[in-house]
C-alpha cells in the first residue's frame, strides 16, 4: 500500500531580540483537523486577535484549509504578516498562482521622465524595519533592492515583501524603484513587481542590449495583461569591462530607459584593480558611461561610495562627479542624502549665470533674433539648454 506523504513545513520571515517589524512564520500542513495557529508576539495583549484574523483570511485566500502554524512576531505590520504567511505556504507548496494583495494607497502620479535623481537610496528587500521610514531621509528615489543584499534562499520571500510594500506604504515622494536580481532570474521579479506599478527598474550587471530587450518585453506583457498605462522606466547598470564597451548600445537598447549608471564594486573586481578613494582606476569607466548616457540622451547616474563613515570623502567624490557630467549616484546610508544633495546642487554664480542666459534668449526671441548675445559673448543653442536645465534643478531643490 502507497503511504501519502504531507508536504514538509514551510518557513518565513525572522525573529529574536535583535529583529524588529517582522515575523517568523512556520506552516506544517495536515490532510484534516482544520487550522491550528498557535501566536506569540510582543504586542499580542493589544493586536493578539487581529494578528490571528488576518492569518485566518490570509490562509483561507492561499487555499490552506489544514494546518499548523507557529507564528513569532516581532512587531510586524500586515502587510509584512500576509507576505511572510504567504511565502511559508508557497514553501510548502501550497497557494502557488495565488497572491494575497493589502489594500492599495492611491498610486502617486507617474514619475517624469527626466525627474531629478541626484540620489537613490538602497534598501534591502528582505529586511521590512526598513521600509516604513525610508522615505523620511529625503532621497529622490528609494531602491528596494532584491539582488546583492538578499541571500539567494530569500530571493522568493523578498520580492512577495517588496510587492507589499508597493501596495500598502506611502514614499512621499519618492521615485519608487526596484533592483531586479540578474537575468534570467530577474524576469521571475518582475511577474510580482510590475502589477503594483513601481516607476522604475533597475537592470544590475548589464552586458548587452538583448538583457534590456527580455526586460522590455516581459514588463509590457505584464503591463498589458494587468491594464496598465503609466510608464515604467529602466535603468541599467554596468558593472563589468564588456558591459562598459557596450554602454551606448545598451543606453539605447529600449525607449524606456531614462539613465544609465555603472556599479563600481563589481567592475574594479572584474578588472582585478583595487578600488580606491580617488578612483582613478574607473575614470576611463565612468567617463565612457557618462558620453554614452549624453549620447543616447537619457542621465548618467554614478555608483555608490560605500564606505558610509566617510562623509568628506563622500562629498569629495560627489563633487568629482558632478564635475564630470553625472547627475546624481547611489546612496547606502541616509547620512550620504544631504552631502551627495548639496554637492549636486548648482551654486549661486550658476543659477545667475543660467538665469541671465534664459533672459537673453527670451529678449532675442521677442525681437525675432536668431542670434542669442549675453554682453559680448555670443550663446549657443546648447548652452541654453543647459541654462534652461540648470534653473529647471534650481527650482526643484528650492532656490528659485
Amino acid at each position: 500500500m502507497t503511504v501519502a506523504m504531507s508536504p514538509q513545513a514551510g518557513e518565513a520571515g525572522h525573529s529574536g531580540v535583535e529583529i524588529r517589524s517582522d515575523l517568523r512564520v512556520r506552516l506544517e500542513p495536515r490532510e484534516r483537523g482544520g487550522l491550528e495557529i498557535q501566536i506569540a508576539s510582543r504586542v499580542e495583549v493589544y493586536y493578539g486577535d487581529l494578528i490571528r484574523r488576518q492569518a485566518e483570511e490570509v490562509l483561507e485566500a492561499l487555499g490552506v484549509r489544514h494546518a499548523h502554524v507557529e507564528i513569532q512576531d516581532e512587531g510586524a505590520l500586515p502587510f509584512v504578516i500576509a507576505a511572510r504567511i504567504e511565502a511559508a505556504a508557497r514553501r510548502t507548496g501550497l497557494g502557488v498562482g495565488t497572491r494575497v494583495l493589502p489594500d492599495r494607497l492611491p498610486l502617486p502620479e507617474p514619475s517624469a521622465r527626466d525627474r531629478m535623481r541626484r540620489s537613490r537610496l538602497y534598501v534591502p528587500g528582505s529586511e521590512p524595519k526598513y521600509f516604513i521610514n525610508a522615505a523620511l531621509h529625503g532621497s529622490d528615489g528609494i531602491i528596494f533592492d532584491l539582488e546583492d543584499s538578499v541571500h539567494i534562499s530569500e530571493k522568493d520571500a523578498a520580492r512577495l515583501l517588496v510587492r507589499n510594500a508597493l501596495r500598502a506604504v506611502d514614499f512621499l515622494g519618492c521615485e519608487r524603484m526596484v533592483r531586479i536580481n540578474q537575468i534570467p532570474l530577474g524576469l521571475e521579479d518582475l511577474d510580482e513587481i510590475v502589477p503594483e506599478s513601481p516607476d522604475l527598474i533597475l537592470i544590475p550587471k548589464v552586458e548587452s542590449p538583448q538583457q534590456l530587450i527580455e526586460v522590455d518585453r516581459r514588463i509590457a506583457e505584464i503591463k498589458a495583461d494587468y491594464g496598465i498605462t503609466r510608464p515604467v522606466w529602466l535603468m541599467p547598470i554596468v558593472e563589468s569591462a564588456l558591459g562598459i564597451e557596450n554602454a551606448f548600445s545598451i543606453a539605447t537598447a529600449s525607449p524606456q530607459i531614462v539613465a544609465l549608471t555603472i556599479g563600481l564594486e563589481d567592475y574594479t573586481a572584474d578588472l582585478g584593480a583595487v578600488k580606491t578613494r580617488a578612483g582613478g582606476e574607473s575614470i576611463y569607466a565612468r567617463q565612457r558611461v557618462i558620453n554614452a548616457a549624453r549620447a543616447a540622451d537619457v542621465q548618467a547616474i554614478d555608483s555608490v561610495f560605500s564606505d558610509v563613515g566617510d562623509l568628506e570623502g563622500l562629498r569629495a567624490w560627489t563633487l568629482n562627479s558632478r564635475t564630470l557630467g553625472f547627475e546624481g549616484m547611489g546612496c547606502v546610508h541616509p547620512t550620504q542624502i544631504p552631502v551627495i544633495h548639496e554637492a549636486f546642487a548648482p551654486s549661486a554664480a550658476e543659477i545667475e549665470r543660467a538665469r541671465r542666459i534664459v533672459a537673453a534668449y527670451d529678449e532675442a526671441q521677442k525681437k525675432g533674433l536668431g542670434v542669442v548675445s549675453l554682453g559680448s559673448k555670443m550663446i549657443d543653442p546648447p548652452v541654453v539648454q543647459r541654462a534652461v536645465k540648470v534653473m529647471a534643478h534650481a527650482r526643484a531643490m528650492g532656490f528659485e
